[in-house]
This record gives structure tokens, C-alpha cells and sequence, in this order.
């Protein structure tokens, strides 16, 4: 009798084996890599769509603009170099220097812009600040897991 109360469309998935995906020794899980991408994308999209609403004039736009892309190109070929050098990877001291010199030039630029930026209010500047800084080690966070992604398919 209780049998015929039971949900059929329940049942039919009970019986089924679960599909188990293998993952790879040392490979990011899925959710790991999702939390990457969505961050990412919600860094990069609120950066610019404040920047697109932003009551400043276009050189001022375009500045962040800049900032924001060459933070990311900096952000991610230190990563490359930090990685390289920890996985004996030659790396010549110039770039390895240069990664670090870029990553910090692009946070100054960036922080030095908000600092003097007298249009912007101060809740606008930590919008920025915190989406610039959310985008940043997303980006980097993205790049690991395509590193290693690659390293653990590789060893198999």
C-alpha cells in the first residue's frame, strides 16, 4: 500500500548507479574552478559597469581601464614566474623582477588614482579598490587552476 503513495519518478533514480567523474591527482575540483570563473567575472563585470555609469570624464575611464587590464595581464605573469621558479622552472631574474615590479606598479597606479580622485566618493573608491583586488587574484586563482589542471593530466 505504501508502495503506490511512493513518487515512481523517485524511485527510477534510486536504482541507478551514480555517475562518479574521476578527477585527476592534484586537479581543482569543479566547484573550485566555477568559484574561480564566477569571481572573475563578477570582479571584472562590476569594474566595468561602474565604469560605464561613472559620472567621470573618458580619459579618466580609460585610465582604469588601462589599469585594470594591465593588473590582470601582471597578476597572471607573476603567478607564471612565481610558479615556474617554485617548480625549478628557468626563470630569468628579469622577468621574475619585472612580474613583481608590474603587479605593483599597476596596485599604486591603481590606489593612487582613487587616492586623488576628488569626483569619486569614498564608497565608489572601495567599489573600485575591492573589484580591482577581486579581479586580481581571481585571475590568478584561474591561472593555478589551469596550471595544475594541466600538470595532473600530464602525469597520467
Amino acid at each position: 500500500m505504501a508502495e503506490m503513495n511512493e513518487n515512481p519518478l523517485l524511485k527510477r533514480d534510486e536504482n541507478k548507479p551514480k555517475v562518479k567523474v574521476e578527477r585527476k591527482e592534484g586537479e581543482p575540483t569543479a566547484a573550485f574552478k566555477g568559484a574561480s570563473w564566477a569571481a572573475l567575472v563578477v570582479g571584472v563585470s562590476a569594474y566595468l559597469i561602474g565604469l560605464f555609469n561613472a559620472a567621470m570624464e573618458l580619459n579618466e575611464k580609460g585610465y582604469y581601464f588601462a589599469v585594470l587590464v594591465f593588473g590582470l595581464y601582471a597578476a597572471v605573469s607573476l603567478q607564471k614566474a612565481v610558479r615556474d621558479k617554485e617548480e625549478d622552472i628557468p626563470v630569468s631574474g628579469i622577468y621574475y623582477g619585472l612580474s613583481w615590479f608590474a603587479v605593483i606598479v599597476a596596485i599604486s597606479l591603481m590606489a593612487i588614482g582613487l587616492y586623488n580622485a576628488g569626483s569619486i566618493i569614498l564608497s565608489e573608491k572601495g567599489f573600485y579598490g575591492m573589484s580591482f583586488v577581486l579581479s586580481l587574484f581571481a585571475a590568478i586563482t584561474i591561472q593555478k587552476n589551469i596550471r595544475d589542471a594541466q600538470n595532473a593530466r600530464e602525469r597520467d
